[in-house]
């Protein structure tokens, strides 16, 4: 039964009854027999099919939500024995958002000394789709901002306030300043992450709230193209000071704090609500925590979070 759940799973994630086979390692006409064998089980029809996958019928939403639970605690109970037998073992997935991806280290270095038979995979994506891969159970836990936009049904932990710089060239806007408003930051030609991502929005409702209408004079969704854009000296950019921290100390970049107002966002890892979470979750969540008391100590998430971990 578990095997056709995941079916289900696939079919939501895939929306293409081809390419859910491919994920489940199957047939396609192997998928459409468990399927059909669900929906006999349950007397109910689940999908709405045409030549096509047209979605799935209300009585198939409801066994969607009842199947991520069933997978779950199923794959948590194999992975709870498993580590009885033979300590902390198997693959790890994180998404984070990617003004976060510096902070990951924080917690993947510790988590790879203290287990190393654990495997990690790291995706940089947007907010809504870290909820999405959560939900779908496509990764473990989350790297996301808390307070913002809403996340659901999750267990949180609070870990640092992103805060907000200026990044500019020798020469380039406001270089001889200590600190910039968000009003001359709007009229500042700016390279910035594109609009699907929760950091742009942050900076664009900052931008409108200042009164003035402006656009960047370029989009990406990736943090490694700012900071390169950024690093020529030709190009202004705003980021939050743990990626200045990582951009490392120079003389030639300022990175000037945004006042007026000072705005800062939470930051935390999330994982789905679970009781119990599973051995390799919990283990994170427990480094989780540990970071997010080192920054609370510091009074900041920098730099002291960045440096080489020893544990």
């Amino acid at each position: 039964m578990i095997d056709k759940l995941d079916y289900l799973l696939a079919l939501s994630r895939e929306h293409h009854f081809g390419r859910a086979a491919e994920a489940c390692s199957v047939s396609q006409q192997a998928l459409s027999a468990g399927i059909k064998y669900l929906e006999n089980h349950l007397g109910v029809q689940l999908v709405q099919r045409g030549s096509r996958f047209q979605g799935f019928t209300p009585e198939g939403e409801r066994v969607l939500a009842w199947a991520r639970r069933i997978v779950a605690d199923s794959r948590a109970m194999q992975e709870d024995v498993a580590t009885l037998r033979r300590g902390l073992s198997g693959h790890l997935r994180i998404a984070a958002v990617p003004t976060a991806l510096p902070m990951v280290a924080a917690l993947t270095t510790p988590y790879r000394a203290r287990h190393p038979d654990v495997r990690l995979t790291i995706e940089s994506t947007t907010s809504s789709d870290i909820v999405s891969l959560l939900k779908n159970l496509e990764a473990d836990a989350g790297l996301t901002y808390l307070d913002n936009e809403p996340l659901g049904h999750v267990t949180a932990i609070p870990m640092y306030q992103e805060q907000y710089r200026l990044l500019t060239g020798s020469g380039g806007p406001f270089y001889d300043r200590d600190t910039v408003t968000w009003a001359e930051v709007a009229r500042t030609p700016l390279c910035l992450l594109t609009p699907n991502m929760q950091n742009r929005r942050i900076i664009d409702e900052q931008i409108e709230k200042a009164g003035i209408r402006s656009e960047p004079a370029l989009e990406s969704n990736s943090m490694v193209v700012l900071l390169t854009h950024v690093q020529t000296l030709r190009w202004a950019s705003v980021m939050p000071a743990v990626l200045v921290e990582a951009l490392g100390p120079r003389t030639d970049i300022r990175a000037l704090p945004i006042t007026d107002p000072d705005i800062r966002h939470t930051i935390g890892l999330v994982a789905l609500q679970r009781d119990p979470p599973t051995p390799m979750l919990n283990a994170l969540m427990r480094i989780a925590r540990d970071v997010a008391r080192t920054a609370r100590g510091n009074g900041t998430a920098l730099p002291n979070l960045l440096k080489p971990c020893t544990n």
